[in-house]
C-alpha cells in the first residue's frame, strides 16, 4: 500500500504544470460540490430547528389535569405579523415554556428582542401601550427567527380572552399537558417544501461531484495504461486510481467545508418565513460535517474507479486511443419509465412519494445524456458543411461521456427550472387586498370604540356590521395612523386584534412569497453548479485533448478553426440538451401547479436559463487561453 501510495503521489507531481493544473480543476470541483452539497443539507436541517423552535405552540393537548391553558392571536404593526400567545397557569410551579425562566404571571408580557427594540423606537401610541408590564426578553429557543415579532402575555385562567373562540388562523384555549408540542402546520409544509428543494439541489451536485472524478480522465487512462502495459497489476491500477482521487477530493472536502463555514453568515441572511436564520440554525452537526468529508471521497473514488474497466481490461486500446463501443437505447428507455410515472403523482401524494420520483427522473436524465449526446454527433457530422462542424461532430461521436459530462450541469438545471418555473407562484394571486378599514370581531361597543380612537387622535368611521366592528379610516391613512388605530382597539374584545384585510392575507402571502424566493436559491444554485462544470469540464477537456490539438495545429489546422469546434461541441448539445431537460421539467411539474402559469414564474425561468446559458457559454470561453497554450508545443507531456 505504502508504494502504491507513493507512485501516485509520484505520478501527481510529476504530471507537469499542466498536469498539475488537472488535478487543481479536480481539487476546485470538489470544493464548490461539497461546500454547496452542505448548503442543501444544512438548508433541510435549520427548517427542522425551527420546526422544534417552534412546536411549544402547539402544545401537547391535556386528557384529564392540564397544568395551563393557552391561546394565540395575530396583531400587526408596520404591515409586520406580532404572534401572541396568552398563557395562563392553572397549577402551582406550572413549566415555564421555552425561553421564558419562569410561568408568566397575570399582568406580564415577554416580547421577543425585535419587538422590545421596535416598541422602543416607535411612539407608544402605536406600539407599546398594546402591552402591559414587560417582565423582560424572549430567548432564543421560543423564537423561529432572530426577527420575529412574537408577545407572551401572562393572565388569569378565568379571564375573558379564554372564553372566545380565535379567527382563521389563531389557535382558540387549549388546556395543555405540557409545552413539548409538535411542529406546526407551517413548520411542516416548509419542511416538505424544503426537503423538495434539498433533492432538486443535490442531485446535480452528486453528478457533478461524480465528474470531478473524471476530469482529465483521457491523461490518467492513458497513464495507467502504460503502466499495466509494463507490468502493473490491476489490483495496482485500481489502487493508484483511488489514492489520486481520494486524495484530492479529501483535500477539496476539508476546504468545501471551511468555504461553507465561512459563508454562513452570508447565507443566514437569506429572507424565508418572514426574516434571516439563526447561523447556528445553519452550521450543520459535526456528524453531518464528518458524513460530508467521509462521502464525497467515497464519491469521487467510486466514480474514478467506474472508468477503469477499459484501462483494467484492454489497457491496449486505451493506449491506441480506439473509440469505446456504442451506448444502448435501453438508457432513453430508462427515462420515458421514469416519466410515464409522473402523471401518477400528485399534489395529494406523500412528499416522499414525489421525492423519489424527482430522483427518478434526475438520475434518468444523466443516464441517457450521453446517448443522447452520440445521436446528436452523428447527426452534426453527416450534415457538417464546414471543417468546425465535422470536428465538433466527430468528437462527440467519439466520447459521449465526456461531451455529456460539460452540459450535463446546464441540462439538470434546465430540468430545475423547468419544474420550478410552473410552480414558482406570487403574493398576487390572493387578489388585491382592503389595507384601510380595520375589521374587529365580537360583542364591541361602537361608543366605546369611537371614544378610544378620537382620544388617540384618529380620524375614522365606526359602524357595526353584524357581530364585526368595522372601522374606515380612509384610502389615504398613513402607517403611522393605522398602527395609532390598532393600539386604541387593544384590549376591545379580549382575545382578538383589530386587522384588515391585507393584514389577514399575510400569513397566506408569506408562504406564497417564500415559494418565490426559494425558487430563486435553488435555480440559483442549480445554474452556480452549472455554470462551474461548465467551465471546469471545457478547461479539463483542452488538457485530454491537447496532443491531439497540437498534431492539428502542426498539419496547418487554425486556432480559430479550433476554437470554433471546441465552441460547437459544446453549444449544440447544450441547446438541444438544455431546452429538452426544461421541457422534461415542465412536464413532471404539471401535477402540482398551483393555478397556471402566472407571469413571475415564467419570468424567473426566462431570466435563469438566458443568464445560465450566457454563463455556460462564458465560462467556457475561458479555456480558450488555454486551447493555444496546449496547441504551441505537439511534444508528448511527462504524464
Amino acid at each position: 500500500m505504502s508504494a502504491t501510495l507513493s507512485l501516485t503521489w509520484r505520478l501527481l507531481r510529476g504530471g507537469g504544470r499542466q498536469g498539475m493544473l488537472g488535478t487543481w480543476l479536480t481539487f476546485g470541483a470538489v470544493v464548490i460540490s461539497t461546500a454547496l452539497l452542505l448548503f442543501a443539507v444544512s438548508a433541510n436541517l435549520a427548517f427542522d430547528a425551527r420546526a422544534e423552535h417552534g412546536a411549544w405552540r402547539n402544545p401537547v393537548a391535556a386528557e384529564g389535569d392540564a397544568v395551563a391553558i393557552q391561546a394565540t392571536r395575530w396583531d400587526y404593526v408596520r404591515d409586520t405579523p406580532i404572534l401572541v400567545v396568552e398563557l395562563a397557569a392553572l397549577k402551582p410551579g406550572a413549566p415555564a415554556p421555552p425561553g421564558l425562566p419562569a410561568f408568566p404571571g397575570p399582568g406580564t408580557t415577554w416580547l421577543s428582542p425585535a419587538l422590545k427594540d421596535l416598541a422602543g423606537e416607535l411612539p407608544e401610541e402605536q406600539l407599546a401601550a398594546r402591552f402591559g408590564q414587560v417582565g423582560g426578553e424572549l430567548g432564543e429557543q421560543a423564537l423561529v427567527l432572530p426577527s420575529e415579532l412574537v408577545a407572551v402575555v401572562g393572565l388569569e385562567p378565568g379571564d375573558p380572552a379564554f372564553k372566545v373562540k380565535r379567527d382563521y388562523g389563531s389557535a382558540s384555549p387549549t388546556r395543555i399537558a405540557s409545552f413539548a408540542g409538535e411542529p406546526t402546520d407551517d413548520a411542516i409544509a416548509y419542511q416538505m417544501l424544503a426537503l423538495i428543494g434539498s433533492v432538486l439541489m443535490v442531485v446535480p451536485l452528486l453528478v457533478f461531484g461524480g465528474a470531478a472524478a473524471r476530469l482529465t480522465v483521457a491523461r490518467r487512462d492513458r497513464r495507467l495504461a502504460s503502466l499495466r502495459l509494463i507490468g502493473a497489476t490491476p489490483g495496482q491500477v485500481a489502487g493508484m486510481t483511488v489514492a489520486e482521487a481520494v486524495m484530492v477530493a479529501f483535500a477539496g472536502a476539508v476546504a468545501g467545508t471551511l468555504l461553507y463555514g465561512l459563508a454562513s453568515p452570508l447565507l443566514s441572511r437569506i429572507p424565508m418565513q418572514g426574516g434571516a436564520w439563526f447561523v447556528t440554525d445553519l452550521l450543520p452537526p459535526l456528524w453531518v460535517m464528518g458524513l460530508v468529508l467521509l462521502a464525497v471521497p467515497l464519491l469521487v473514488g467510486l466514480s474514478a474507479v467506474v472508468g477503469l474497466r477499459r484501462v483494467v481490461v484492454s489497457p491496449l486500446g486505451v493506449a491506441k486511443r480506439e473509440t469505446p463501443p456504442a451506448m444502448r437505447f435501453v438508457r432513453v428507455i430508462a427515462l420515458i419509465a421514469a416519466l410515464v410515472m409522473v402523471p401518477m403523482v400528485s399534489r395529494a401524494t406523500s412528499v416522499t412519494v414525489i421525492v423519489i420520483v424527482l430522483g427518478l427522473a434526475f438520475l434518468a436524465i444523466n443516464l441517457a445524456g450521453p446517448w443522447v449526446v452520440g445521436l446528436i454527433g452523428r447527426i452534426t457530422a453527416k450534415r457538417a458543411r464546414r471543417a468546425h462542424q465535422l470536428l465538433a461532430g466527430r468528437r462527440l461521436v467519439d466520447d459521449p461521456r465526456a461531451a455529456w459530462r460539460t452540459v450535463s450541469g446546464v441540462a439538470l438545471t434546465g430540468f430545475v427550472a423547468g419544474f420550478l418555473g410552473l410552480l414558482s407562484p406570487s403574493a398576487d394571486l390572493l387578489g388585491t387586498r382592503d389595507a384601510h378599514q380595520l375589521r374587529l370581531s365580537g360583542n364591541v361597543s361602537v361608543t366605546e370604540a369611537r371614544d378610544r380612537l378620537a382620544e388617540a387622535k384618529v380620524k375614522a368611521t365606526v359602524e357595526r356590521r353584524k357581530d364585526t366592528l368595522i372601522v374606515a379610516l380612509g384610502t389615504g391613512v398613513s402607517q403611522e395612523n393605522l398602527d395609532r388605530a390598532r393600539t386604541a382597539l387593544a384590549g376591545l374584545s379580549p382575545g382578538r386584534s383589530a386587522s384588515t384585510e391585507n393584514d389577514d392575507g399575510m400569513v397566506d402571502g408569506q408562504l406564497l412569497t417564500d415559494i418565490a424566493t426559494g425558487t430563486i436559491v435553488v435555480l440559483a444554485v442549480s445554474f452556480l453548479v452549472a455554470i462551474t462544470s461548465a467551465g471546469i469540464t471545457a478547461a479539463s477537456s483542452v488538457l485530454d485533448r491537447r496532443q491531439t490539438y497540437a498534431l492539428l495545429r502542426l498539419a496547418g489546422t487554425p486556432l480559430e478553426v479550433l476554437d470554433r469546434a471546441r465552441r460547437s461541441e459544446t453549444l449544440i448539445p447544450l441547446v438541444i440538451m438544455g431546452g429538452g431537460s426544461i421541457a422534461i421539467g415542465m412536464f413532471c411539474a404539471m401535477p402540482f401547479m398551483f393555478a397556471g402559469m402566472n407571469v413571475r414564474g415564467l419570468v424567473t425561468l426566462l431570466t435563469c436559463v438566458a443568464v445560465g446559458f450566457a454563463g455556460v457559454m462564458a465560462a467556457g470561453a475561458l479555456s480558450r487561453p488555454l486551447l493555444r497554450s496546449v496547441t504551441l508545443n505537439p511534444a508528448p507531456r511527462p504524464d
